[in-house]
């Protein structure tokens, strides 16, 4: 699951707070580029609750997270995020206590298919497909 075709868009960030909006920037660039600016707002959410559980959750000293943004089949947007801590992300409703929690909720109710693999290397990415041009979101 972790191979993205060669045009993909692969960016590293430092796993700090204020690498989300840069990351949202490129993606807001990457899909201009490629004319799929009707899934902008939807994949800029997506990225944000990825790439920031990673610099919360994922972060290994040293190490950066990275970013990829691919075209897959399907007129679909993949958007994988790759860190290097072997914890897994859990999904579940916050229980109303704390702040967060929402964030793969959400992802899951905006993607059409999501999830967490291993990588090449240490670490794990999670991913995320987005239909683009109205695509069903049967799969």
């Amino acid at each position: 699951m972790g191979s993205v075709p060669d045009e993909a868009v692969v960016l590293r960030w430092r796993p700090a707070a204020r690498s989300v909006p840069l990351a949202r920037r490129e993606l807001r660039r990457t899909l201009a580029r490629w004319e799929w600016g009707a899934v902008e707002d939807v994949a800029s959410l997506v990225l944000s609750e990825l790439l920031t559980n990673a610099v919360r959750h994922g972060r290994v000293p040293g190490r950066e997270v990275e970013t990829h943004f691919a075209q897959v089949p399907g007129a679909r947007l993949r958007i994988e995020v790759h860190d290097a801590s072997e914890r897994r992300p859990l999904m579940a409703l916050p229980d109303g206590v704390g702040d967060g929690g929402w964030g793969l909720p959400l992802v899951d109710s905006l993607a059409v298919k999501w999830g967490v693999c291993d990588r090449l290397g240490t670490g794990k990415l999670v991913w995320a497909e987005l239909a683009v041009e109205g695509e069903s979101d049967a799969s």
